[in-house]
């Protein structure tokens, strides 16, 4: 991955100082798309077609891996259409606060409250987000998804947008803070969590990644749920600024970035964050080895992005493998294992239930039966069917481990010939 440091898109010209409504710096298996239950239909607005743009059109092998100082609308416009994976975006958030926030021992309390997160009002905060939404659509590939985090003040907004524009809600999710930020005035519950959206395309959209065994793993095995319980971005990897305070006063964890890039996104794909910050998205993005275009209006937060990621290691290959659905995985026959010579003709399978010889064109024979590695399995256990990739070892070793050997050899060509 290159350096992001060095950014080979020149610096967009910034916004004229009128646009006072976009003042917030900028800072992937294939899954079958599923209604759980129907969601209300509005008409789509058109926002794929070609939208007017500041600037000639910026080449995808350019904005890879660079944080682009810039317009996020103006940016996304000059970028290839449906060239990207994923978008996760933490737009404005257009706090409604009133006055200074301070704890009982009346200390001033870090607020968000730049002028880069203030509108004039909440029709104005809706044509913001109608103009980012639709260039991030048109930018998105067919198959994509994105991914908005909000918190109450404004995340009920960008989901009616999102379904204006033809978008289709896949879940929401809450990002439940472990150790969040007390409700010092005691008027109000404490705010605890933030939501996030993640959407498909469009309803018609046949398929999106969905690594849903990778996530289950992270959760001990257990199924994972729409609530995710981890602490707000804090000690070290809380990024400071030459004054040693906080750099920006809504990073988030690279924890959450995790869980979303590593299930919406394989390696090599391409994640745009059009609100990049301090860069967190790009950090994570490029540990994991995806692919990422970082726009942000703000040049103090791009310095510090871009030296942040520069720090980055990415992990090795060994380290970003991980489990993938059985549907997903790439079909491996058992008369493959002995055309790559992993078996041969004459070798004895072990089971619980008895011993099998593997034929030359891929059937075994067993106890006068004979037939796929399924059909005898089934035989010996008296059942109508068997799997018999968990039925079956070989020299006490499993013939599924056998089979799994392969596919990664196969997907490592695949990925290679790609390259």
């Amino acid at each position: 991955m290159r350096d992001s440091s060095t950014n080979a898109v020149p610096d967009a010209v910034a916004p004229d100082e009128a646009r006072t409504e976009r003042s917030k710096p900028n800072r992937p298996h294939k899954a079958r798309a599923e209604t759980e239950r129907p969601q209300k239909r509005r008409t789509p607005m058109k926002s794929d077609a070609a939208s007017p743009q500041n600037g000639p059109e910026i080449p995808l092998d350019q904005a890879l891996d660079t944080v682009i100082l810039g317009d996020s609308i103006d940016i996304m416009r000059r970028l290839p259409p449906k060239s990207v994976h994923l978008i996760f975006a933490d737009p404005p958030y257009n706090l409604q606060l009133r006055g200074e926030l301070r704890r009982p021992d009346e200390s001033k309390v870090d607020a968000v409250d730049p002028a880069w997160d203030q509108f004039s009002s909440f029709a104005a905060y809706d044509r913001f987000t109608h103009e980012w939404l639709s260039a991030a659509r048109r930018v998105l590939r067919d198959d994509g998804a994105l991914w908005v985090i909000g918190s109450y003040h404004n995340i009920f907004r960008v989901g009616a947008s999102l379904q204006d524009l033809g978008f289709w809600i896949l879940n929401d999710l809450i990002w439940r803070k472990s150790n969040p930020m007390p409700n010092f005035r005691g008027k109000r519950f404490t705010n605890a969590h933030e939501t996030l959206i993640w959407c498909a395309k469009s309803e018609a959209q046949a398929r999106y990644t969905f690594n849903y065994e990778a996530m289950k793993e992270l959760n001990e095995g257990v199924q994972m749920r729409s609530d995710w319980l981890l602490p707000i971005c804090s000690g070290g990897e809380r990024m400071k600024n030459d004054s040693g305070d906080k750099a920006h006063p809504t990073q988030k964890p690279e924890a959450l970035l995790a869980r979303v890039l590593l299930t919406s996104t394989e390696a090599g794909e391409v994640v745009l964050d059009p609100f990049f910050g301090s860069g967190t998205t790009g950090a994570v993005a490029k540990r994991l080895r995806r692919r990422f275009i970082g726009v942000e209006r703000e040049p103090a937060y791009v310095e510090i992005a871009r030296r942040r990621i520069a720090e980055i290691t990415p992990h090795d290959d060994d380290a970003l493998a991980f489990a993938r659905s059985k549907r997903r995985a790439q079909r491996v026959p058992f008369g493959l294992l002995l055309e790559r010579g992993v078996l041969k003709p004459g070798d004895v399978l072990e089971s619980p239930r008895g011993v099998a010889k593997v034929r030359v064109d891929g059937s075994l024979v067993a106890d006068g039966v004979s037939g796929s590695i399924h059909r005898v399995a089934a035989h010996l256990m008296k059942a109508e069917s068997y799997n018999g990739w968990t039925f079956w070892n070989f020299q006490g070793q499993p013939i599924d481990l056998l089979r799994e050997k392969i596919r990664a050899e196969l997907e490592k060509q695949e990925h290679g010939s790609e390259n």
